[in-house]
């Protein structure tokens, strides 16, 4: 889901729950609807993620966004991404 269908997904008031997830050394966001849950994409269509906690934290409060889990079991913040 990019984030023009995440907006319409708000307005909708079809968003049920979001989870901030933390892989790696980054953090991406889950949006649970009704039908299923979908992980935010770019719109080149790759994950959209954020390097600190509190850059995504401050992103989905620019949504309107006030409540969000956060799920950091597999968080190793001292991992670097492979420069491909």
């Amino acid at each position: 889901m990019n984030e023009r269908e995440f907006k319409l997904l708000l307005e909708a008031n079809a968003v049920k729950q979001l989870r901030i997830i933390a892989s790696g050394a980054f953090f991406h966001v889950e949006v649970k609807t009704h039908g299923a849950d979908k992980v935010l994409l770019t719109g080149r269509g790759e994950v959209r993620h954020w390097s600190t906690l509190d850059a995504c934290a401050k992103w989905l409060r620019k949504h309107g966004i006030g409540q969000a889990t956060i799920q950091i079991e597999q968080w190793q913040p001292q991992q670097r991404m492979l420069g491909l």
